[in-house]
């Protein structure tokens, strides 16, 4: 265990960390004012991913229409209804006077 100062761990943040990243030290403990203060130590490595991508695979399929009502809801995001015949569910934008 190799033990540096504030100063010093700042200056060498960078090479301190990858030290302890290769495994050439184990932990390395930061001190102010001579008292221990924070440890560096390397965060234990993944196997991998923890998604598994297909895992439903088979399990269930989509129909044909799926996406049959696409165009509704394409209308209803723009502000169309299909109640009022493609009318704007906006208000009426009221006309400012010019001032003369």
């Amino acid at each position: 265990m190799r033990s540096y100062n504030m100063l010093e761990a700042k200056s060498q943040l960078s090479k301190l960390v990858d030290a302890v990243e290769s495994g050439a030290v184990k932990e390395i403990v930061i001190s102010r004012n001579g008292k221990p203060a924070a440890r560096v130590v390397a965060l234990a490595k993944t196997t991998g991913s923890r998604i598994k991508l297909g895992l439903a695979k088979g399990r269930f399929s989509v129909g044909e229409d799926f996406d049959a009502g696409n165009s509704e809801i394409a209308a209803l995001f723009v502000g169309k209804s299909r109640k009022s015949g493609g009318a704007s569910r906006k208000a009426p934008v009221k006309q400012r006077r010019r001032a003369k």
